[in-house]
């Protein structure tokens, strides 16, 4: 029995150290995506939500619809105004309506009788003070009265000629100024209105949902996150007695060992790393004092990554 167990022991002890001595000729990575995340502008409440977590949603593809009663009062409201301020400038333009101008025209036939007896009792008291038959306050008297008359048919003249030709034209600008901030006002709403559609602004992959049905969103607060399928690249820690193999540009073989796959990758970029940084290799063993530096791997031919999970393993051979 002694004699089994010391060559079991030996043959798991070799082949730990062919497997130890297998991954020591290799440097692992992580497979990545760029991520984005969706968030809303105006605050509402979740009333509806189309997608599911793992959906890929192409952009404008509507994610959630949000409850905001706040928008309807505010549309209502600027409705209202603009219905408003387009009346007063029609009114500025046409002036007066037919029944107003009636009125003013009998108001003026009116004062004219007025004026012109007046007159005549003027004209006949005139010859009359001259001769000293009539004393010269009854005359002042009538006088006056002829005055008022010829004063309000004047009066009554101008604001038939304002009706006419309508409102002076700084009256029009003016009425004009009210009615496009009354427009603007009710765009503006229009602008809000359509905030309540939560709508992916990629192609994108849903991999977070962060609200429930009936729950508040506020502005800014991050409703959705999703990666960009078409962004994978591969992130390798390598030291710096290595990067002499890996120089910028280069093409290196990658493997997935999940899928049991090889695809080509391109180096794009090398930059060093601190000590605290996130470091893509899981078990280094490189000398603790080497600089370590990331390599950014993008695949030559990006449709093959599509399908490879993110944050999966992934090695390339020393």
């Amino acid at each position: 029995m002694k004699k089994i167990v010391f060559v079991t022991g030996v043959l798991l002890s070799l082949t730990a150290c062919k497997k130890e001595a297998k991954m020591d000729q290799l440097i692992q990575g992580k497979v990545e995506r760029e991520e984005i995340a969706v968030v809303g502008k105006i605050a509402g409440r979740i009333d509806q939500i189309l997608v599911q977590e793992g959906d890929f949603v192409q952009n404008g593809d509507t994610l959630a619809i949000l409850n905001i009663p706040e928008v309807d009062a505010k549309k209502a409201q600027a409705q209202g105004a603009v219905k408003s301020a387009e009346a007063q400038y029609v009114m500025s333009v046409n002036g007066a309506t037919r029944n107003q101008l009636q009125q003013l025209n009998a108001k003026r036939t009116g004062l004219m009788e007025q004026y012109n007896y007046a007159k005549k009792s003027l004209d006949r008291l005139s010859v009359m003070v001259k001769d000293s038959l009539i004393p010269q306050q009854q005359y002042d008297e009538v006088y006056a009265k002829y005055q008022g008359a010829h004063a309000q048919l004047v009066a009554v003249d101008a604001e038939i000629a304002d009706v006419k030709n309508g409102a002076r034209i700084e009256q029009q600008i003016m009425a004009q100024g009210q009615q496009d901030r009354a427009l603007g006002a009710l765009e503006e709403v229009r602008v809000a209105e359509k905030e309540r559609y939560i709508t992916a602004p990629q192609d994108m992959q849903v991999d977070l949902i962060t609200l429930k049905l009936g729950e508040l969103a506020m502005p800014g607060y991050t409703l959705f996150k999703g990666t960009l399928k078409e962004t994978t690249f591969f992130r390798f820690t390598v030291p710096e007695t290595e990067l002499k193999n890996y120089p910028k540009g280069g093409q290196i073989d990658i493997h997935i060992p999940y899928l049991n796959k090889d695809i080509k990758g391109e180096i794009k970029n090398i930059k060093p790393i601190g000590a605290y940084a996130n470091i893509a290799t899981a078990y280094p063993d490189y000398d603790a004092q080497d600089p370590l530096y990331e390599l950014t791997v993008r695949p030559v031919n990006q449709s093959e990554a599509d399908e490879i999970l993110s944050k999966t393993t992934v090695t390339l051979k020393k």
